[in-house]
């Protein structure tokens, strides 16, 4: 007997790679071209996505660094998140079950809002970040599971006072997605796939962003803007 069920290895890719995710997700949102969205992207597999929607969108691009917080038991496994100006999210359920010592907390919240400090200046290169304050803000990702970075970088711009704060990825858990609404005014997020993984298993291209990558994104993006006559 068949029921049509597909394992997830072997569902067709959902996006050729992040710049096609880029430019879907960038139609997605046309409802914003015309207000010059502030469109960051979370390095490093968010800024090829970022990039290609702050184009469709005449924006401007911009990063967030989030780091995620590992569990002692498994480093891949997130019980947080924090950024490089120190808004941490913590998944106390998570923490709980696992029995997380708040030491181990404290330390690895240390070392990895040092990781992300040192990120951000790297990718912007002597530069200011982009005020966020009055503007709407699109917060961008190639994707998400637990949705932990994305939390606690939209939790950091939201301090910042936005005028309107967007989450939009290209493919998410539908309770992940559903969770993001708390964190933002709007969600947008193109695929929530019904068997869900891993964020690269949606992706026929999901090779590895390097950081090398993120700045020659950025570089390109503000050549144009370093050559424009001043006004």
């Amino acid at each position: 007997m068949h029921f049509g069920f597909m394992s997830p290895e072997v569902q067709p890719a959902l996006f050729a790679n992040r710049e096609d995710a880029g430019a879907r997700l960038g139609k997605a949102l046309a409802r914003f071209h015309g207000q010059r969205p502030l469109v960051l992207g979370i390095p490093r597999g968010g800024v090829p996505v970022a990039a290609q929607v702050a184009k469709a969108l005449a924006g401007d691009l911009d990063v967030i660094v989030a780091r995620k917080l590992g569990s002692p038991f498994s480093p891949e496994l997130a019980v947080g998140a924090v950024t490089a100006d120190g808004t941490r999210y913590l998944n106390a359920q998570t923490i709980d079950e696992l029995d997380v010592p708040a030491d181990y907390l404290d330390q690895v919240t240390k070392e990895k809002r040092a990781e992300a400090e040192a990120r951000e200046r790297r990718f912007r290169a002597g530069r200011d970040p982009l005020s966020v304050e009055g503007r709407t803000v699109l917060l961008v990702d190639d994707g998400l599971a637990t949705g932990s970075t994305m939390i606690a970088a939209a939790r950091s711009i939201r301090a910042r006072h936005p005028q309107r704060l967007v989450i939009a990825v290209p493919v998410a858990p539908r309770e992940t997605c559903d969770a993001m609404h708390a964190e933002a005014d709007e969600v947008t997020c193109l695929e929530t796939p019904a068997f869900f993984m891993a964020v690269g298993l949606h992706y026929r291209d999901f090779s590895q962003t390097e950081d090398e990558d993120v700045e020659r994104i950025l570089d390109a993006w503000r050549a144009p803007l370093a050559a424009a006559p001043a006004t």
